[in-house]
């Protein structure tokens, strides 16, 4: 009996853990717990679709058989001070987003160029930022002493600058220039010591592991050092982070053509394009929610993104 009730009361044995699959590294884990998210796959595919209209935008503005600046004063009416013709904003098959008011310009057309403006200057700007900004946080936390100590005043100092005032100043200040070219430069100036201070962060915290004292022990220089144990180290963070920075860079592009110190007309952002429907959102509301849809989703695909990456690329900066 004493047998028999000690086996009735015995716990069920606990189920093993689920194999670990050999050779599946933090890389391939993290692409696995991507695809497990509905949203990341959502926000790709946005991503995605707008990063084929910036780069094939002459091409997929051909297909509605208009250029950004063609005129088509057939489609406005002029007795009603350029109001398109027909409803949703002159939305037909020969326009099939409507047209802009008083230019009959394709909003379709307009649109796609729009998103190549925009998106290569809040690509170009990230570029420069993230360049800039890991190779800053690297050398001030592995070398420390004086280059840290440069470094990190030289983060405190930007940072702490008015940036918008000064991106407005130099946008009205230098008029005969590339605006594109100006425009990514003065946004990527002051966008790199935040990524600097994540990258610094982490670079002190590996520069003392013990694979990189091997390595320094073993004769290893210190830029073999960077390049091959504390660069892949910082990946992980930097990557994250980088998706963050896209939509403020996006915001910042936009936000300079709304305020008029941006790209100039005729060449077309969604920031202008926002700027000059304000005054037809009461008679003409696609002009104006079109754009602005674009550039939520825009922002918004970039924005989820970049969290799903920073819980699983860098758990502890995420604060979960």
């Amino acid at each position: 009996m004493n047998t028999t009730s000690s086996t009735s009361t015995a716990s069920p044995p606990k189920a093993a853990p689920p194999p670990v699959r050999a050779g599946s590294g933090p890389w391939q884990l993290a692409r696995a717990e991507l695809r497990r998210r509905t949203s990341v796959k959502l926000s790709l595919a946005v991503v995605a679709f707008f990063a084929l209209m910036t780069v094939a935008a002459p091409l997929i503005s051909a297909l509605g058989g208009w250029g950004p600046e063609e005129f088509d004063k057939s489609a406005v009416d002029p007795y009603l001070g350029g109001l398109p013709i027909g409803p949703l904003g002159g939305v037909s098959a020969e326009h099939w987003l409507g047209v802009e008011p008083v230019t009959g310009r394709d909003l379709f057309a307009r649109v796609v160029h729009g998103a190549q403006v925009s998106l290569l200057i809040a690509f170009s700007a990230t570029a420069i930022v993230v360049v800039a900004g890991t190779a800053a946080g690297i050398a001030a936390g592995y070398f420390g002493g004086r280059v840290d100590t440069v470094l990190s005043r030289l983060m405190d100092l930007t940072m702490s600058f008015p940036s918008l005032i000064f991106m407005i100043a130099m946008m009205s200040v230098a008029r005969d220039v590339n605006r594109i070219v100006l425009m990514t430069a003065v946004i990527g100036l002051f966008g790199w010591p935040g990524i600097a201070r994540v990258v610094r962060g982490q670079t002190l915290s590996l520069k003392h592991r013990e694979y990189v004292d091997a390595a320094r022990v073993g004769g290893s220089g210190p830029w073999r050092i960077l390049a091959r144990d504390i660069l892949p180290g910082v990946a992980g963070p930097v990557i994250a982070y980088t998706t963050l920075i896209v939509p403020g860079m996006i915001a910042t592009e936009a936000a300079l053509s709304y305020l008029g110190v941006g790209v100039r007309p005729p060449t077309p952002s969604w920031g202008q394009m926002i700027a000059e429907s304000v005054a037809y959102y009461d008679t003409d509301p696609m002009y104006f929610v079109v754009p602005s849809l674009c550039l939520f989703l825009t922002v918004l695909a970039f924005t989820l993104l970049g969290d799903a990456l920073r819980d699983i690329l860098d758990p502890r900066g995420s604060g979960t």
